[in-house]
């Protein structure tokens, strides 16, 4: 019979948990909270300085009645909920629970499930830190306290099934607020010049910077043609030539928040998906003969701190792999943001001794494509900085200057593991220019101007997204995820081309929480909210201080909000048109992704059509009609002409209202990889530019 009862929050924990401990230990999984706020009403006693009222959640009482079985044969139980603030709170509700003493040695915490790390933490359990329980109550009471205080209101003013949250609500405004930058953008026109240049036979590429004292911008074409008037034949001189050695350091290891935006970057996941993987790594894979072990350590983190015998078995590998020379010497920090809690380190393998290639035979490939990351990562930030020649040439026509770059890796570094990628752009490379030296002479050709225009902003992909709460302080690692899930399951958004578009739904709750809740979706309010709940868990202040600072004032506005808020009436607007199936009007609906044409005769009829929205553009095909946007069976956006099916125009690709420069043909809009690249549909013309 087991001596001890070790109690985790997953099953597959609790297998791979007991084999290590052996048979002294009895290792049995809760599956997350057994208690929580009932959902039926508020379950905070406002009235009683915010005592919460905790039950156990519904279908839980099966599991809470084996704990407390094994718990009453163990001679001691352990707490090994997740390492984080929540697991923390699970770990206090458990030994509320079973009877245990939170002040006793009770609580183990370890960062991977390895054997190892299992073991060591066994040796210094520790008591429930309340510090970091009140922390977590705080959270959730804030939440409470929101969520079922404004959600009513909207349910009642607006439509059912809408809710607020603190979090939710400042994503949803920055969304919102990035759309209307976009609306509001005016385009600027600009040019530039690029040309090719040869040198004992070979080729380079440069581009127009200004005269020869300083620095100049083309505006117009009227300035383009000055500046080709004042060039005189094909020869430039080159006046100046540059060459320097850059280095180039690798990217930190994982933290939550860059896992999930490299991870959409590079392999196109969701924040939700990558946390999923996320967990399956850090909680164990079978590993043949190694049994089950987990790849990596936990995922829930804002550090980027390693441990020593991390570091010092990456070394060993590296310098075995690829030399001494490779091994970082440099013992820089890395700079950590200013709301890092440092509770654990950084995401990383286990152990750098299981190679991508060899785990790959037990993974799934998504699972595969993820631990490669985090592996490639971790491995190249213990890696010496990549060191690159640059080069800058000026050449010179007469007053004319044309500037060349080029760059050519000298030593790889971490180059040779892994390139960080980056939000809204190509990734670096490298463009290399023949030896040059000032004095010589170069033929140019192909002097080409190019008509340029200015871009809006870019709506927020999930990565940026993601980094950008991270930067204002918004949230923490365990809520990105589910807050960007929220929003689009309420219908306050939707993914255009892996972009966030708020629907008409997401604008009028955004506009309802904005004026009567104006801390809601206030940026530094929230940020400030969460540096308090940081210093409840520091001990520095009283968590019920924390709530009550915030509903005093919070209450007032809701019983204005429920007083003062006009009901917004979301009418079934006429759509101008007669269904094709009964006959009867068609309007325009409101739906989760925004608004639809439906039949006035619902339910005896259930005909229903997209909205079809003009972008302004002829028709390119038959120049009477008009192109529209359009929505496919799977949702995606296409374009083609209102006359059809007179006129059977498409394009997946988005035409724009401007001819090509080159040819007076129809330029469009092509969705690349990243970003948006203007192109013309029968000419080799193209012209860069971001979304």
């Amino acid at each position: 019979m087991a001596d001890y009862l070790v109690i985790v929050e997953s099953p597959a924990k609790a297998k791979t948990i007991e084999r290590y401990l052996g048979k002294k230990y009895k290792v049995r999984a809760s599956i997350g909270h057994l208690r929580d706020l009932p959902r039926s009403q508020m379950g905070v006693d406002t009235e009683n300085n915010y005592e919460p009222k905790y039950i156990t959640i519904r279908g839980k009482g099966p599991i809470l009645q084996e704990l407390k079985k094994d718990a009453k044969k163990a001679k001691k139980i352990f707490l090994a909920a997740d390492p984080d603030r929540e697991g923390e709170a699970i770990a206090w509700h458990l030994a509320h629970q079973l009877g245990v003493d939170i002040n006793s040695d009770c609580r183990v915490v370890f960062n991977e499930i390895t054997k190892d790390a299992i073991k060591e933490s066994f040796k210094v359990p520790r008591p429930i830190d309340m510090n970091r329980v009140d922390a977590q109550q705080a959270r959730r009471i804030l939440d409470r306290l929101v969520g079922y205080n404004i959600s009513p209101i909207l349910w009642k003013k607006v439509k059912k099934g809408l809710s607020a949250g603190r979090v939710q609500s400042v994503a949803l405004r920055l969304i919102i607020d990035r759309e209307n930058e976009i609306k509001a953008f005016i385009p600027e026109e600009y040019w530039s010049i690029s040309g090719k240049f040869s040198k004992d036979g070979k080729t380079f590429e440069a581009s127009f910077y200004g005269d020869a004292q300083k620095k100049m911008k083309l505006e117009n074409k009227k300035q383009v043609d000055e500046v080709l008037s004042k060039m005189s034949g094909d020869e430039f001189e080159i006046a100046n030539v540059v060459k320097k050695e850059r280095r180039r350091n690798p990217a930190p290891p994982f933290t939550t928040s860059s896992l999930q935006q490299e991870a959409a970057r590079k392999l196109n996941f969701r924040a939700r998906k990558t946390m999923m993987l996320a967990q399956q790594l850090y909680e164990g894979i079978n590993t043949g003969k190694e049994g089950i072990v987990g790849l990596i350590t936990y995922m829930r983190t804002d550090s980027t701190r390693i441990s020593e015998s991390a570091k010092g078995e990456a070394v060993s590998f590296i310098e075995t792999m690829f030399g001494k020379e490779y091994i970082a010497t440099s013992k820089a920090k890395a700079k950590e943001s200013a709301n890092t809690q440092d509770a654990h380190e950084a995401v990383r393998p286990t152990s750098v001794m299981r190679p991508p290639e060899a785990m790959k035979q037990y993974l799934s490939r998504d699972q595969h494509r993820l631990y490669k990351l985090i592996w490639e990562r971790f491995v190249a930030s213990q890696m010496a900085p990549a060191v690159l020649d640059t080069v800058t040439a000026d050449l010179m026509n007469g007053d004319v200057k044309f500037r060349a770059t080029g760059s050519e890796v000298k030593f790889p570094g971490f180059m040779k593991v892994y390139i960080e990628g980056e939000d809204d752009q190509e990734e670096e490379k490298d463009r290399i220019l023949p030896p040059l030296e000032k004095g010589e002479r170069v033929k140019g050709s192909e002097i080409d101007p190019k008509q340029h225009f200015t871009q809006p902003p870019p709506r927020f992909s999930e990565a940026r997204l993601v980094k950008t709460l991270e930067e204002l302080g918004i949230g923490r690692p365990s809520t990105y995820a589910p807050t960007l899930d929220t929003i689009q399951k309420r219908g306050y958004v939707t993914l255009d081309a892996k972009r966030f578009v708020p629907t008409e739904l997401g604008e009028i709750v955004h506009q309802a929480v904005n004026q009567y809740f104006p801390d809601i979706i206030n940026i530094k309010f929230t940020a400030d909210m969460e540096k308090n709940l940081d210093d409840v868990e520091d001990g520095e202040i009283e968590w019920k201080q924390v709530i009550d600072e915030f509903y005093k004032e919070f209450e007032k506005h809701v019983k204005v909000a429920d007083e003062e808020m006009e009901k917004i009436e979301i009418k079934d607007e006429p759509a101008g048109e007669d269904c094709e199936k009964c006959g009867s009007p068609m309007v325009f609906k409101m739906g989760r992704y925004g608004k639809f044409m439906a039949c006035s005769n619902f339910p005896d009829c259930r005909n229903t059509k997209a909205i079809i929205k003009p972008i302004g553009v002829t028709c390119p095909s038959c120049k009477e009609g008009q192109v529209v946007e359009r929505k496919s069976k799977t949702k995606r956006i296409f374009y083609g002409c209102d006359r059809y099916p007179e006129c059977e125009y498409v394009s997946w690709d988005k035409p724009i209202a401007r001819p090509c420069p080159k040819c007076q043909n129809t330029l469009v809009e092509k969705r690349l990889k990243k970003g948006v690249q203007i192109q013309c549909t029968e000419c080799d013309y193209k012209e860069d530019a971001q979304e």
